[in-house]
């Protein structure tokens, strides 16, 4: 009969698990923007919204992804191979990761800019 080691345990565990976090999807970006020029204020309060509500949608993939790739137990004698492979998922997360903080920075610095756009639009209709 063989016997696991806590520690193997958990790792088969760990190694059992990660296929059920494989299910984290990045959100959309909103497809477009209002031209702030041109654009009224309920359609910039939309677009105001879809932008918050993907920055929310993010923060919930970022913690999917994290828990898709969790540390090794504390104090566990790793392999090689073992150590290539939470490399690895790290590698994988972190990439995910950074990819979905350029996507936000790219949202709302363009939603900025129409933004900007429509105040000035607006301080031009004012004078």
């Amino acid at each position: 009969m063989i016997r696991f080691q806590p520690i193997a345990a958990s790792l088969l565990l760990l190694g059992l698990t990660a296929p059920v976090y494989a299910s984290c999807i990045a959100p959309k970006a909103p497809s477009s923007y209002p031209n702030g020029a041109t654009a009224s204020l309920p359609e910039m309060v939309e677009a105001q919204k879809a932008v918050k509500q993907f920055q929310a949608d993010l923060a919930t993939y970022r913690k999917c992804i994290d828990e898709e790739s969790p540390p090794a137990p504390t104090g566990a004698a790793l392999t090689d191979e073992q150590k290539k492979a939470q490399n690895a998922r790290e590698k994988e997360r972190m990439q995910k990761y950074n990819e979905s903080v350029d996507q936000e920075q790219a949202a709302v610095a363009e939603f900025t800019q129409q933004l900007h756009a429509y105040k000035d639009a607006q301080a031009k209709k004012d004078k």
